[in-house]
């Protein structure tokens, strides 16, 4: 009896600065949990980055920070195809054939859009106003059944989805309608200064985020000065004590427990003891990641073998999805 074939699974992360607590037990820890159970393609996605300006020295050192990051965070590249988004042409070759069946009027709806683009001003760029649709070129190109995003992700695995069928019903079927996969815990990290808004590696305030990288005595520094509330007790209510249930959320992320039982463990502490039992709980998680990474670091040879042969197994499903549209749509196909 032969093997079930695995269904596939795509994401991707942008190297546009340290990943954050919120990154690795948002995404990247669960990335590892499923690169045994799926077939994964997962890449650090420069091209999304460039939706807005970036220093090309510094890009290209995040690109290699990230990439090393995410092995020494535990993915491993002879399990799953680890790629950067660019080494492989048909990201963007895919991305424009897309272009021809999207609608204006589904990329102006898009709340990412609208948001970004206010802090651009004026000169909007239209990547911003396209980078949905490399993003469903990104995922339909490995045949991908499920995307682990978060919440904020939804309406773009939607347009993916509608862009799919839309190509399949012109055609014929040709591309796997990809599903949301949507991570019950550690899905959502917040500011440690503003615990309404979502941990983000481009907060201002420093004091806000704990990056991967960060000091044991920086991570301790900044949980002590983590926004609580002003009475006593320790229990997960987001709507009026988002700051204790942040807290909560990343104590159960780091110990590898449910809310309950991490709001049963620190249910009879204080505030400060609390923030000591996190901060304790990060540092032990990060310890080993930050090792392994300092590794990888030395070994710039060891890293581009990594990429080049992770871009090699990525193109050749890629370039294998794209030649199938070429032809379905009436291109003549180099010989």
């Amino acid at each position: 009896m032969s093997e079930t074939k695995k269904k596939v699974m795509f994401s991707g992360i942008q190297p546009s600065g340290d990943f954050t607590i919120g990154n690795y037990f948002g995404a990247i820890k669960n990335w590892t949990e499923l690169q045994s159970i799926y077939e994964c393609y997962f890449c650090i996605v420069d091209l999304h980055a460039l939706t807005v300006p970036q220093d090309a020295a510094m890009l290209r050192k995040r690109t290699y920070e990230c990439y090393a990051m995410l092995i020494a965070a535990g993915l491993e590249p002879e399990k799953l195809v680890l790629f950067v988004q660019s080494h492989v042409a048909a990201h963007s070759e895919l991305s424009w054939l897309l272009n021809c069946y999207t609608y204006m009027g589904e990329l102006s709806r898009m709340i990412q859009f609208k948001e970004k683009s206010a802090k651009q001003g004026e000169n909007i760029r239209a990547a911003l106003f396209d980078y949905p649709v490399l993003m469903a070129a990104d995922i339909l190109l490995y045949q991908a059944h499920y995307v682990p995003v978060g919440e904020d992700q939804r309406q773009h695995i939607e347009i993916t989805r509608d862009i799919a069928m839309r190509f399949n019903n012109t055609y014929s079927p040709t591309f796997t309608i990809p599903e949301g996969h949507y991570p019950k815990t550690g899905a959502r990290i917040m500011s440690l200064q503003e615990p309404q808004n979502k941990m983000s590696k481009s907060d201002s305030n420093v004091n806000a985020y704990i990056t991967l990288k960060d000091k044991p005595e920086d991570i301790l520094r900044k949980f002590k000065r983590a926004v609580t509330d002003s009475d006593d007790k320790i229990v997960y209510d987001e709507q009026n004590k988002p700051g204790i249930s942040n807290l909560l959320q990343i104590y159960a992320s780091a110990r590898g427990m449910t809310i309950e039982q991490a709001q049963n463990s620190c249910g009879a502490m204080t505030y400060a003891e609390l923030k000591m039992q996190v901060a304790e709980g990060v540092i032990e998680t990060l310890k080993p990641i930050q090792k392994r990474y300092e590794e990888l670091m030395k070994d710039k040879e060891l890293l581009e073998s990594y990429m080049r042969q992770g871009a090699e197994r990525a193109e050749k499903v890629a370039n294998k999805t794209l030649q199938k549209v070429q032809k379905k749509i009436g291109l003549v196909l180099r010989k």
